[in-house]
């Protein structure tokens, strides 16, 4: 019995060796693959195309726009003066206000002017007393004459005696006249109508004594004049270019003018040109023009120093890009296009002339091209891009947009 236990199936122990070996064989090829994580996909770790903005060229017509340094004139202007000797009794206007053509302004005294006219007056009288005289003497003469009562001297006298009387009476009203004119006088009146500015004289002073004392500046500052100055070698280039065609002529129109104010700021009406003078002045080499701006607000002063910004010419089918698109090197102007291929290719151009926030490209570009404006650090020549059609506007109505994000994404 104890021979029968102990003895091992050999057929039971085939089974349990077959069995060990396939559970280490399973056990290496789950380590094997462990070891050995699955291959990424070949494109799986590329960047995507950076995004840019572009513009395509549209050429156009454009006017040619200077900037010229000038200075604001009143339209018109007049110094009150005094006309007559006197002490000034009273100033009626207020300072820096508006004043109508003909309102006074000051009162002088008039007692020694009133007394002058009276005795001018009376003078006249006199004269006009002894004319009468004088016509009655040679009314008698006359038939005396005709009958030799008289002597032909006598009638002479007579006679020279009326025309010296009648002579006296023009003297005197003439007087008279002067009289009367210098007691006008004794009220200062406004000769024109516009802003005045401080009272240059005060009560009790005396003025008119031997020259026509200031008293007081009246300015016409609506609307208001700038006078600026062009180079005449600018002007000569310009005629010529409109003789060649180059330029076309800005109709009269269209034409216009715009104001830069010392803060840097445009003025908001537009103004237009009068005139250009017919002289070159010798010292500068420049040519005087005028323009003439309105001034409602009165916010134009005579004096103040201006640019203005003057369209003198128009350029057909010009071709024109953002001064951002536009780097300079060594080896000139060039921009960043987009080729039919979708890939970065730089571009040489020429651009001698800026307008603006613009440059006008004469040479390099041409309808249909696709320049970069926007995302040039991230455009490298030969590389793919996304491209994205520019708008000025964009990227100020994102910074909104992405304020509104953040603010809603704070508030979650």
């Amino acid at each position: 019995m104890h021979a029968i236990k102990t003895m091992k199936h050999p057929q039971n122990g085939a089974l349990k060796k077959t069995a060990i070996a396939g559970w280490l064989a399973l056990a290496l090829a789950l380590t094997a693959c462990g070891d050995k994580p699955a291959q990424p996909p070949a494109n799986a770790g590329a960047m995507p195309p950076p995004e840019v903005g572009y513009l395509e060229i549209k050429p156009t017509s454009i006017a040619l726009v200077s900037e010229l340094p000038g200075r604001l004139q009143a339209w018109r202007s007049a110094e009150v003066r005094a006309r007559t000797a006197g002490i000034v009794q009273q100033r009626v206007f207020t300072e820096g206000s508006e004043v109508k053509a003909g309102a006074v302004l000051y009162r002088l005294d008039n007692g020694p002017l009133q007394a002058a006219r009276n005795s001018a007056q009376a003078g006249l009288a006199k004269a006009e007393a002894s004319a009468i005289v004088a016509q009655a003497r040679l009314t008698r003469y006359q038939p005396l004459l005709a009958a030799n009562a008289v002597s032909k001297q006598q009638y002479d006298e007579a006679l020279a005696t009326e025309r010296q009387a009648r002579a006296e009476i023009a003297a005197a009203k003439a007087a008279l006249d002067s009289a009367t004119l210098n007691l006008a006088y004794a009220t200062v009146s406004a000769p024109i109508g516009g802003r005045i500015g401080r009272a240059l004289v005060s009560e009790g002073a005396l003025v008119g004594q031997g020259d026509a004392t200031p008293m007081a500046l009246l300015q016409q500052i609506d609307p208001i004049y700038v006078n600026f100055t062009q180079s005449s070698a600018d002007i000569l280039k310009l005629r010529r270019a409109l003789a060649s065609g180059q330029l076309g002529q800005l109709a009269q129109s269209k034409a216009s003018a715009r104001l830069l104010l010392e803060d840097g700021s445009e003025y908001p009406l537009p103004g237009k040109l009068l005139f250009s003078d017919l002289s070159v002045d010798p010292g500068t080499g420049a040519v005087t023009l005028r323009a003439e701006f309105p001034n409602p607000e009165r916010v134009l002063l005579p004096g103040m120093y201006v640019r203005i910004r003057l369209e003198q010419a128009v350029r057909g089918n010009s071709i024109t890009v953002p001064q951002q698109a536009l780097t300079r090197s060594a080896q000139g102007a060039s921009v960043l296009t987009i080729g039919a291929d979708g890939k970065v290719a730089p571009r040489t151009v020429k651009a001698e002339t800026a307008q603006g926030d613009q440059w006008i490209i004469s040479e390099g570009l041409q309808a249909g091209d696709k320049v970069i404006v926007e995302g040039l650090l991230k455009a490298k020549p030969g590389t793919l891009v996304k491209a994205v059609e520019y708008k000025k506007a964009s990227a100020a109505a994102g910074a909104p947009a992405s304020a509104s994000a953040a603010a809603s994404a704070a508030s979650k």
